[in-house]
């Protein structure tokens, strides 16, 4: 007789593959996104329209996310994770295309809601996709690893795109970037995992309403300071090739080096995230909103020196290039396994709404103020968004170490 053999207790390898395809697919959807802000006084220029309208295309783009993701994430949960990757990925490409054939201001903004559709669809997918991959104490890692696609967007979609569109045309650019996006879609089909993503309710459980699970509160203060964080970020961001042209002094063909300096030194914050995320989470985001005030406001006072300049944007790139990770990875802690997907969805809502609305007011604030009033507002959201985490962070402490009474 043979004698009885054991399961083995090796642990799953950890899923290199499927999560560098995932970072790849977020790379060609980051750059998609935001490659107008490098090119917006071409795309101005061409379209006769003025800068604060053509900021608007990041805006409607954004907008258009905020109002489809949850809904359309609703409509899609039954059906395949990896299967809607591939569709919105295709989508996004045709976005692109037509994006780039787009003969009026009017028809080009047609193509960013389309895009839009997609790229929300996308992150609502995407963004707990990586939970499904690695146990719960390896989603910094994983988080890290795939939220360096976008990363790699500011480091070399972005700036390449931007560099892209100023010697080949910014219509080029969207058309180069709609092929890139196929490919990606091809290896989404070829190396990315599949997962299941449906909560088993075992035999006489009765499964307990959304809005009674105990995480919804959670999801939804951290869902407030997205909202405000990112508002920030994009009311100077949005505008960083005017800022850096008109009130920095640098020449226009400079903008595509800073623009891969700064995403460069958002790779090095992302690494420093992956560190942070699963190791010191509270105190990391807090230093990196701190570093991100500090830099921004060296930026607003010290705007005609080029060197000073150059040091606080990639101080800048750094703080901030991590905060998406972190956020991200604090929304997988908070959610509880069957809010994870209506997460990812309210969480791709609060980032949009931050990116759409931080244009938006930028603009505001552009033809009202002018833009050295940018930085100053970007420094007044990051302020806000600190108090209302690292506050709600201590009081939960503080109430944790409460003792109880009888």
């Amino acid at each position: 007789m043979s004698s009885p053999t054991t399961a083995p207790t090796d642990s799953p390898a950890f899923p290199w593959i499927g999560l560098l395809t995932l970072a790849g697919a977020i790379f060609v959807s980051v750059t998609s996104e935001f490659l107008p802000t490098g090119l917006l006084p071409e795309m101005a220029s061409d379209l006769n329209v003025g800068l604060s309208t053509a900021g608007f295309l990041v805006t409607v783009f954004a907008g258009t996310v905020v109002i489809a993701t949850t809904p359309l994430a609703a409509l899609t949960r039954r059906y395949s994770r990896k299967s809607l990757v591939v569709v919105v990925l295709l989508v996004l490409a045709l976005g692109n295309v037509l994006a780039a054939l787009a003969p009026t201001y009017e028809i080009l903004v047609g193509a960013r809601i389309l895009g839009g559709l997609a790229h929300g669809l996308f992150w609502a997918v995407v963004a707990a996709y990586s939970a499904h991959l690695v146990p719960r104490h390896q989603l910094g890692k994983a988080v890290a690893i795939t939220a360096g696609g976008g990363s790699a967007a500011f480091v070399l979609g972005v700036p390449v795109g931007t560099a892209l569109g100023h010697s080949l045309g910014w219509r080029m650019a969207f058309g180069i970037i709609a092929v890139i996006i196929v490919i990606l879609a091809l290896a989404v089909i070829k190396f990315l995992p599949p997962v299941n993503h449906h909560v088993v309710v075992k035999t006489g459980e009765i499964p307990v309403p959304l809005r009674k699970d105990r995480s919804i509160r959670g999801i939804a203060l951290l869902c407030a300071v997205i909202v405000i964080i990112i508002t920030g970020q994009n009311i100077y961001y949005t505008y960083i090739a005017p800022w850096l042209i008109d009130a920095a002094g640098f020449p226009e063909t400079s903008v595509a080096f800073l623009l891969f300096i700064f995403g460069g030194a958002g790779a090095v914050g992302l690494v420093l995230a992956g560190f942070a995320s699963d190791r010191f989470p509270k105190r990391g985001f807090a230093v990196a909103l701190i570093a991100i005030m500090a830099a921004v406001l060296v930026l607003a006072l010290w705007s005609t020196h080029p060197v000073v300049v150059v040091v606080a944007f990639v101080v800048w790139g750094v703080a901030f290039g991590g905060i998406p990770a972190m956020l991200q990875t604090r929304m997988l802690h908070t959610a509880s396994f069957r809010t994870r997907d209506l997460a990812a969805a309210l969480q791709t809502t609060a980032f949009n709404i931050g990116i759409g609305g931080g244009a938006l007011l930028g603009g505001f604030l552009l033809d009202t103020r002018g833009l050295q009033s940018l930085p100053i507002a970007h420094v007044i959201f990051i302020a806000v968004g600190f108090i209302l985490l690292v506050g709600s962070d201590a009081m939960r402490a503080a109430r944790a170490r409460r003792p109880l009474t009888v």
